[in-house]
């Protein structure tokens, strides 16, 4: 008779335990922040004063494990109204618990406006079809919006500069418009769109596109300014976009008036209407002459 043994095991003293990994959670996160406190969005091992870093903190002493990233590598001093994170992480949590959770354990300044479930597999930033971004120049000198504009004293031609936008959109190599990180990265860039309009005593400039270059809104945005002073000709200024060789134009626009607008993904559009996220208003109390008071008799 033959007897077919199976595979020998161990004792079960010695065996070796599987170790699983448990079920996590997936989040799309949104995310508004002043970003004046900080240095910009991405964590850096020298500096823990970052918004990604501040969120990743407090998502630390909510789960053991947590893995977060952004959409737009916001620099230092740039603000964003609705940036978009993703975190995954090895425990489940309410999406709305977790808003809350989270913004009990963040600072004033960063403020998760909601999260929503997400695919394991999504990024943030990878998975991002378009990127919004607006700028706001203040035509005054103001007391309390100082972090949110740049201030330009000089008399701007709004016209002269919407001229000068058009010719930014499509697609077409920024490599002036530009501080590069990675010499072999591309800086061929399509911009879907560009408007510039006026609200009160702000200018403001909103351009969207697949993606940016580092300083490249704010390079744009001083260039603006510049035709706007008429310190810089439209011509010069669609030179610099179709023949960028060997030319780089060094101005760029302070960092207090860029925010980032809005992240788009498949399927999804963006309507706001051009608008300021922080308003310049220009208060002037109405004072009535109080009435005499007559004395009693």
């Amino acid at each position: 008779m033959i007897v077919r043994k199976g595979p020998r095991r161990r004792p079960a003293e010695n065996r070796v335990p599987v170790r699983r990994e448990p079920e996590g959670g997936s989040f799309r996160l949104t995310i508004e922040y002043e970003g004046t406190r900080y240095s910009g969005w991405q964590a850096q091992t020298n500096t823990p004063k970052t918004v990604q870093g501040r969120l990743q903190n407090a998502a630390g002493q909510l789960f053991e494990r947590v893995e977060l990233g952004g959409a737009g590598r916001t620099d230092a001093g740039v603000h964003a109204a609705a940036q978009v994170a993703h975190l995954r992480t090895n425990g489940r949590m309410n999406p709305d618990e977790l808003v809350w959770k989270l913004n009990d354990l963040l600072p004033h300044d960063i403020h998760v406006l909601r999260a929503s479930p997400a695919p394991r597999g999504f990024h943030a930033r990878h998975d991002a079809v378009s990127r919004v971004y607006l700028y706001q120049i203040s035509t005054r000198r103001a007391a309390f919006a100082k972090p949110f504009v740049w201030w330009i004293k000089d008399r701007l031609d709004v016209a002269a500069m919407s001229q000068a936008a058009e010719r930014v959109t499509g697609r077409h190599d920024f490599a002036a418009f530009c501080d590069r990180r990675n010499t072999a990265e591309s800086t061929v860039v399509v911009v879907d769109s560009m408007q510039i309009a006026r609200s009160g005593d702000l200018i403001l400039v909103r351009i969207a596109a697949s993606h940016f270059l580092w300083k490249m809104v704010r390079k744009i945005v001083a260039a603006l300014v510049e035709i706007g002073r008429r310190e810089l000709d439209v011509e010069t200024f669609q030179s610099l976009i179709e023949n960028p060789e060997d030319q780089t134009f060094l101005p760029t626009a302070a960092p207090s008036g860029l925010f980032l607008e809005a992240v788009l993904y498949q399927d999804e559009t963006f309507d706001r209407p051009l608008k300021p996220i922080v308003s310049v208003e220009t208060f002037v109390p109405e004072l009535v002459p109080a009435k005499e008071t007559r004395g009693r008799r």
